[in-house]
């Protein structure tokens, strides 16, 4: 049986009191799809948007995803993770990288490290974390730290799907790094073992560069090369 919910969308998004809630068969799931457009004209692509439920928590999974350092770009550019996991940052480059964040959620800095070298880190609170490299300007990451495990990254027809949602009313959001903010919808009614499929959420993606200063505040100082 499936649920139908049309999308009452905000522009800013806030994470709700939680409850602590765990894995269960009496959990519900919301499929739908986000509709992406980069200065209002469609993307064929609109895959890599992160959709995520808030209002309850959950325990992190026990894996560590991996945020790469190769070709002189961070990979993948956007990683989402729950509240409690680690990253992990190898530099696969045969030149040295840095790995630092100045955002209030999670400021941080690992230092230069060569090729083949690996450093972790934790991130213990919710919200988005930008990552840069101090030694190369254009190299730039977004992780988005969650309270729960329902999530997903959109395929390129926009498709996703939330699994093991608990029953209850929920918020739902729909995050592109190009985008402003986040778009929301407002109370999507999940019921335990039954579908619901939200529509409605569109995403205007109008941030074209990732221009910043370095870890000292200051402006990068132009290299002889490309690394």
């Amino acid at each position: 049986m499936k649920r139908h919910v049309a999308g009452a969308l905000v522009g800013v998004a806030a994470l709700l009191v939680p409850l602590l809630v765990s894995a269960s068969p009496a959990n519900g799931s919301v499929t739908g799809k986000v509709q992406v457009t980069r200065m209002g004209k469609p993307l064929a692509d609109a895959s890599g948007v992160v959709v995520y439920a808030v209002g309850f928590e959950q325990p992190p999974a026990t894996t560590v995803p991996t945020l790469l350092q190769k070709g002189a770009q961070f990979l993948p550019q956007m990683v989402a993770i729950t509240a409690g996991q680690k990253i992990d940052f190898p530099n696969m480059d045969k030149f040295f990288h840095n790995v630092f964040s100045l955002s209030k959620a999670r400021s941080f800095d690992l230092g230069q490290y060569k090729k083949g070298s690996s450093k972790q880190k934790a991130f213990p609170r919710t919200g988005i974390v930008e990552v840069y490299c101090n030694i190369h300007p254009k190299m730039n990451a977004t992780i988005l730290v969650l309270p729960n495990r329902a999530f997903a990254f959109t395929t390129a027809d926009g498709s996703f799907t939330l699994k093991d949602v608990p029953p209850g009313a929920w918020s739902v959001f729909a995050y592109s790094r190009r985008a402003p903010r986040p778009v929301r919808a407002n109370n999507v009614a999940v019921v335990a073992g039954k579908k619901t499929v939200l529509s409605g959420l569109l995403i205007d993606e109008t941030k074209l560069d990732f221009a910043h200063r370095n870890k000292y505040g200051e402006a990068y100082k132009a290299r002889s090369s490309g690394y």
